[in-house]
């Protein structure tokens, strides 16, 4: 059973990673690219000034903190583990590919946000809500593919992202001597305990609502981006012959 579904995910994701999502982002990239002027460029001082426009109020959200919402959502282990993967099977030629499709990439990320902002809801405490689902809903006036959008997404953060990034983490401890060291009758502690913390740090974040993730995301997301940079040099120093 496990191996005819892995087979069937295998087959669905090298269709769709080979063909049809490659040809669709870089068609969608091109045409909104196009139709909005080199946005991405042509905004891009706009851009980097808002950041660092201050919230409205005590209880809103800073450009900045929107930004590293969005940045928390969007790196992880694939932008890791898939970038090394790229350039060692496709070599120096794959960075500029992807900068190129990240590049065109940044027309329909202005676009997807931009309509966010338009179709986005107001709750009763003033707060606002929205997001892909919320539009598809309005521009398309087709709730059930709203749905589907929603609940597609909710089971791909749940039981994609959050588990593959969790057993990253983990097993990259594996590597280290304490990972085999630690039994209690069949099983291993380091697992178990890693897997426990994550749970507990990730639910007092999402326990805490939006405004505290929006709190977390605000420190770590930078602590995190320095730390991947300072990674990458010191290993291109210990590899610089």
């Amino acid at each position: 059973m496990y191996e005819a579904f892995s087979t069937l995910i295998g087959t669905i994701s090298n269709v769709m990673y080979s063909y049809l999502l490659i040809i669709m982002l870089l068609a969608a990239g091109i045409y909104f690219s196009l139709r909005t002027g080199l946005v991405q460029l042509r905004m891009l001082p706009e851009a980097v000034r808002s950041v660092g426009e201050r919230s409205g109020g005590k209880d809103s959200v800073s450009s900045f903190q929107a930004l590293m919402v969005s940045t928390a959502s969007r790196v992880g282990t694939g932008n890791i583990v898939g970038v090394a993967n790229a350039i060692a099977i496709g070599g120096y030629g794959a960075v500029f590919w992807m900068w190129l499709i990240a590049l065109l990439g940044g027309a329909t990320a202005f676009v997807e946000s931009t309509l966010a902002q338009i179709y986005k809801k107001r709750a009763a405490d003033g707060s606002s809500y929205g997001g892909p689902s919320y539009y598809i809903q309005a521009a398309l006036n087709s709730r059930a593919l709203g749905v589907v959008f929603a609940v597609a997404l909710i089971a791909t953060y749940a039981g994609g992202f959050n588990m593959l990034a969790s057993y990253n983490l983990i097993d990259s401890l594996s590597g280290y001597g304490f990972y085999d060291k630690y039994f209690f009758g069949p099983h291993n502690l380091v697992p178990i305990i890693g897997g426990a913390s994550l749970a507990l740090l990730v639910g007092f974040c999402i326990m805490g609502g939006g405004k505290r993730i929006v709190k977390v995301t605000e420190v770590l997301v930078p602590l995190m981006g320095v730390l991947y940079i300072l990674l990458a040099l010191i290993v291109m120093a210990l590899n610089i012959e």
